[in-house]
């Protein structure tokens, strides 16, 4: 049914965040099918983050994460972040539109 990566964290640095996001979307080129990205800001801790990666498959998830651009994307994101950033891998089992 899918899969999606879920990296939670905090930082006082979003615009730089978002940015560094915009070129590594740009640089990719296109998307491969299923492929979602949503950013989500909490509104109790506006300093927290969580950004949902949907895609068509964890064979293609790891494709993505096995790109260097991708190991150096996920550092240059954590040097903006006031910590580590949590990540969750999940297989959907459910979707509802």
């Amino acid at each position: 049914m899918g899969f999606v990566q879920i990296i939670e964290y905090e930082t006082d640095r979003p615009d730089e965040i978002q940015a560094l996001g915009d070129e590594q979307i740009a640089r990719a080129g296109e998307t491969p099918p299923g492929f979602r990205l949503t950013v989500t800001q909490d509104r109790e801790n506006p300093q927290r983050y969580v950004t949902i990666v949907e895609f068509a498959s964890h064979e293609e998830a790891m494709a993505n994460s096995d790109r260097p651009e991708t190991g150096e994307f996920a550092r240059q994101m954590a040097a903006l972040c006031k910590g580590a950033p949590r990540f969750s891998n999940l297989d959907v089992i459910r979707s509802v539109p």
